[in-house]
């Protein structure tokens, strides 16, 4: 993960990926996971997102890690909200009722730190990152989550026309990543109106991810 290109894209407010509205796709699809009230969702490389605001509405709690604190601070200040820091390990923890918003790498935050969650909302973490750090990525999601039920939501286009981020990620790649822990289903592949950044076609894919039997 290139830390230095995220943190200059929130400096430079270079945030195109910053959707205005909580994303239909998660208001739509994350009662398919059953969730009660109350539970606790994590977003990683979550930014400042609606989907936060959406979510904490909805009366869930919230955990998420960001590798932009300006991001973070954004997010708590736009929620009118003032967090309480602390330093956890490596990182840097931003609190306030409901919400838990790790600062840095996610591969350095443990399980312990993160503490129990009862699902993951993943829309802009593995298609943010590049190829050789996907497995990687998915492998720790899990340890540190204890493969918990998810909703991903990941993109398929043409690489060669870009060279992302976002990347290309298909059906295969996420059965590569995930099958062995989850059942995966896929529920939803809508086209991006005007492509990707009107560059190609391009469509996105959402996953419900339940853990098998064993895992349960």
């Amino acid at each position: 993960m290139n830390e230095t290109f995220w943190r200059e894209k929130w400096q430079r407010n270079e945030i195109g990926f910053h959707e205005d509205q909580p994303n239909p796709l998660l208001t739509r699809h994350l009662p398919t996971l059953g969730l009660p009230e109350g539970a606790r969702i994590f977003l990683p490389l979550c930014g400042k997102s609606l989907d936060i605001h959406w979510l904490l509405e909805q009366g869930f709690e919230v955990a998420g890690i960001e590798l932009s604190e300006l991001a973070v601070e954004q997010l708590f200040a736009e929620l009118g909200l003032t967090p309480r820091i602390s330093e956890v390990g490596v990182l840097r923890c931003y609190e306030a009722d409901g919400l838990c918003i790790f600062v840095g790498n996610i591969l350095d935050l443990t399980q312990a730190e993160l503490g129990s969650v009862d699902a993951v909302y993943d829309r802009a973490a593995l298609v943010a990152l590049p190829e050789n750090m996907r497995g990687p990525y998915a492998s720790h999601l899990m340890s540190i989550t204890n493969a918990a039920p998810a909703l991903l939501v990941c993109l398929e286009y043409d690489q060669s026309c870009r060279p992302g981020p976002p990347f290309s990620v298909d059906d295969a790649e996420v059965r590569q990543y995930y099958d062995d822990m989850f059942h995966l289903t896929c529920i939803e592949k809508p086209k991006l109106v005007g492509g990707l950044k009107g560059v190609c076609p391009a469509s996105e894919i959402v996953w419900i991810m339940e853990p098998r039997a064993s895992m349960a």
